[in-house]
């Protein structure tokens, strides 16, 4: 038997790195979604506060199988 999957899209954030903010995405999609395999960056931006970086954020494609 083959397996379907879908992919979603989620965005998050830290204050520390890209590494964090992705940690932090796939732990809150394992929350919701079961059956994660992968997680693929699609777009990646910093917030600049007078100069420095305060705030790191990723957008995630998120790829699950379905049940």
């Amino acid at each position: 038997m083959s397996d379907v999957a879908r992919v979603t899209e989620l965005s998050a954030r830290s204050s520390k790195s890209f590494e964090d903010a992705v940690a932090t995405g796939v732990a809150r999609a394992t929350q919701t979604l079961r059956g994660v395999t992968s997680a693929w960056v699609k777009e990646q931006q910093v917030r600049v506060d007078e100069g420095r970086v305060v705030e790191y954020q990723v957008n995630l494609l998120v790829t699950f199988v379905l049940e």
